[in-house]
């Protein structure tokens, strides 16, 4: 179950010809409510043979473990003790991670809170604890804040005091035109690198979802978080966010999709809001592709207010089926090829936003341009003929 690169549309297969015993494994142990229906099916599956070793593999990959190990450990003797310890082991390594960045992403907040900045907080322990109900649950990496573009400024230096300093070096002068291209600002710390990530908008430019930051901050709701009341995205807003990000990423990881499947159960969602937003922002698709693999894969229910767009909808269910039957096989996807700018591409069901997509793609600098080439401040505007030489030299060596 390595992940292979993939360079080429695979061939169409059925995914129910391909999971191997690991993958239905790690599908049927993804839930945070396991019922006496899902612990049955798990029960069923211990009684084959599992390959342990891919069973480890595969929730490093797609960042399940605690979920396993939740509904593993209650199990008995089912379970090998060869493969619960490390399952253990793993849940309690992340329960210090997870404690660690609570007191971490308070102290920012506590901070910015001081200077008048407001931050939202999505994904990580504020997503494990709103819609897990357990910050340890949910596998942690690092800290998200969605900000707006006009305090990044202040706010890096804010976090410098508390011993962030940026991932990349950009020019003093180069930094309002960075903020303007850009959609993120990474930030180490004696912790590790990339702990804290900035995000004034959801994407980089040229993905072309101008999703409406401001009505974001406007919509944002009130949740508890380490035992401190913080704004995350409304429920509706974070579906649509956790979507976009997904796709990004070709569904590559398991726990997004165990994160909307959380939402989908805990939230009874304006799907009238949802929809029209969707299809203002061009991501109708992307969101029917998430509910596809959310139902195939983990068994969670399509809203009824939505059912009929979605399995109307031939194209998702065609880019559905290519999705899981990769995810099973462990296809991984080159961001840098381009066969995924064209999947990217394909994703959006306007011509107008795939239009919008290319012209940004080639002519939108990003952070390789501004390492790659230290223009002066009068030349900036040349950045955008760097990043098209960039993306020209990248499709001759390919």
């Amino acid at each position: 179950m390595n992940p292979i690169r993939e360079t080429s549309s695979p061939p169409r297969v059925s995914p129910t010809n391909i999971l191997a015993p690991a993958w239905d494994l790690l599908l049927a142990a993804s839930v945070a409510d396991a019922n006496e229906s899902d612990r049955g099916r798990i029960r069923g599956l211990l009684e084959q043979h599992v390959d342990w070793e891919a069973v480890l593999r595969l929730v490093d990959e797609h960042g399940t473990s605690s979920l396993l190990y939740q509904n593993l450990s209650g199990l008995g003797d089912a379970v090998p003790s060869a493969a619960l310890v490390p399952l253990r082991q793993r849940y309690e390594s992340n329960v210090h991670k997870s404690l660690f960045l609570a007191r971490e992403l308070m102290r920012i907040l506590d901070g910015l809170d001081g200077l008048g900045i407001e931050a939202i907080p999505y994904k990580g322990i504020v997503l494990s604890e709103a819609y897990y109900g357990d910050m340890a649950l949910r596998q942690a990496g690092d800290m998200d804040l969605f900000v707006r573009a006009r305090d990044v400024g202040r706010i890096k230096s804010a976090v410098r005091e508390l011993g962030y300093v940026p991932h990349i070096s950009i020019p003093e002068d180069a930094e309002a035109d960075y903020i303007a291209a850009g959609y993120e600002w990474s930030f180490d710390s004696a912790a590790g690198r990339n702990l804290l990530e900035l995000q004034w908008a959801l994407q980089p430019r040229f993905y072309a979802v101008d999703f409406d930051m401001d009505g974001l901050f406007e919509r944002a709701v009130k949740v508890t978080a380490a035992g401190r009341g913080v704004k995350t995205p409304s429920p509706e807003d974070l579906l649509l966010v956790l979507s976009v990000h997904a796709a990004k990423h070709v569904w590559g990881r398991l726990i997004w999709l165990c994160d909307m499947a959380q939402i989908l159960k805990r939230e009874k969602l304006n799907w009238g809001w949802v929809q029209g937003q969707a299809r203002e922002l061009g991501v109708e698709r992307i969101l029917h592709i998430t509910l596809l693999l959310v139902e195939r894969l983990l068994r969670a229910e399509i809203p009824e207010a939505i059912k009929a767009s979605v399995v109307e909808d031939g194209v998702a269910r065609a880019f559905a089926d290519e999705i899981a039957a990769n995810m099973a096989r462990g296809v991984s996807y080159d961001v840098e090829q381009v066969s995924y700018f064209r999947r990217m591409m394909r994703l959006r069901e306007r011509r107008a936003d795939r239009w919008r997509f290319l012209t940004r793609l080639a002519f939108t600098p990003g952070p390789g341009e501004w390492e790659a080439v230290r223009l002066p401040r009068v030349l900036f505007p040349l950045y955008r003929v760097v990043r098209l030489g960039r993306l020209v030299a990248r499709l001759v060596r390919g």
